[in-house]
């Protein structure tokens, strides 16, 4: 019988439990290296641009199986903020699952990889409509015996409102994993705010090198002006709410896409939350509020920062190989 991993089998050394180092290991150095070298993604990926419904277009990368004469399945991954398809989480787990016998799409969000072009409008978290037209086109695109949807931080809140609207969207889903998935945006955003400076000038200085390449795309209208691409990041994704959504306020907007509190409650899909106690980004006690039904579990690791579990100096995650033993359950 194949031994199924929960979140108290994670116990890395002890030079290796700092919730910050984890989370920066999980995507730097050695494991980044080992992420795009001889990858078996790479070699089968077939690009695909998706009509996701009102003229949104999403691009995607699939991977079918040449193992096996049948997949087990199709699995849809989902990044986050700032991240793409080839993340390297995305890469590890989108590997580890071709291994296991799954076809894979990695989905990018609007104005993530190299996909500014493809749509006007600029990404906003709340864009969850287009999310679910594009898991809707690849279901009917890549027919399959199970489809499942696996995402990391905000990919998994992102999977996490998509499972909630799939039964309305006749999106045949089995199971959802969600890696570290943000719960509640508002206090996300204060634990940024609150977290080693460090993580708030990587955010934005990845999202202004997107909104500057969006302008450049865009030229015709101002986005920002130089002021508001300098604030901090409460102030740029206040600036970018009056600007671009129909929200009116930052509370809003942060409310828009939140999961807190009993939002779950409802959920009818079997569903896996991986987390850490240390998680430096999204708070425990987020998790520890939430109203869940039976058939969704929420798994605490003791350590693991912010998407890292990263198990030793080998570099070995455990975070795809949770998400991977979870989709083999059959129950």
């Amino acid at each position: 019988m194949r031994m199924v991993p929960n979140a108290a089998d994670f116990a890395p050394p002890r030079a290796l439990r700092n919730p910050h180092l984890q989370s920066i290991l999980a995507s730097t150095g050695p494991r980044r290296w080992r992420a795009l070298v001889g990858n078996p993604l790479d070699a089968g990926a077939v690009e695909h641009v998706l009509d996701c419904g009102d003229g949104v277009r999403l691009q995607g990368f699939h991977n079918a199986q040449a193992a096996r004469p049948q997949a087990r399945g199709l699995v849809v991954l989902l990044h986050g903020w700032e991240g793409s398809a080839r993340s390297t989480y995305m890469l590890h787990t989108g590997a580890r699952l071709l291994a296991e016998g799954f076809d894979v799409f990695r989905l990018n969000f609007r104005d993530h990889g190299d996909t500014h072009h493809l749509n006007r409008e600029l990404f906003h978290s709340c864009r969850i409509d287009e999310v679910v037209g594009a898991v809707a086109e690849v279901a009917r695109r890549f027919p399959s015996p199970r489809l499942a949807l696996a995402g990391y931080s905000l990919g998994g809140n992102f999977a996490l409102r998509v499972a909630l609207r799939a039964p309305a969207a006749g999106i045949p889903l089995d199971r959802i994993v969600a890696v570290c998935p943000l719960v509640n945006p508002r206090t996300g955003l204060y634990a940024l705010e609150d977290a080693p400076r460090f993580y708030e000038r990587y955010f934005l200085h990845k999202w202004r090198g997107s909104l500057q390449r969006k302008q450049r795309l865009f030229p015709d209208a101002e986005l920002f002006t130089t002021a508001e691409l300098g604030g901090s990041l409460r102030e740029l994704t206040r600036a970018m709410v009056l600007r671009h959504t129909g929200f009116g306020s930052l509370d809003a907007y942060l409310d828009g896409y939140s999961v807190a509190g009993d939002a779950l409650a409802g959920l009818r899909i079997p569903a896996n939350l991986l987390t850490a106690a240390d998680d430096p980004v999204i708070p425990i006690a987020d998790f520890r509020s939430l109203t869940l039904p039976p058939q969704v579990r929420l798994d605490v690791a003791p350590h693991g920062g912010h998407c890292g579990f990263i198990h030793g100096f080998s570099m070995r995650g455990f975070a795809e190989e949770y998400v991977a033993q979870r989709l083999l359950r059959d129950d």
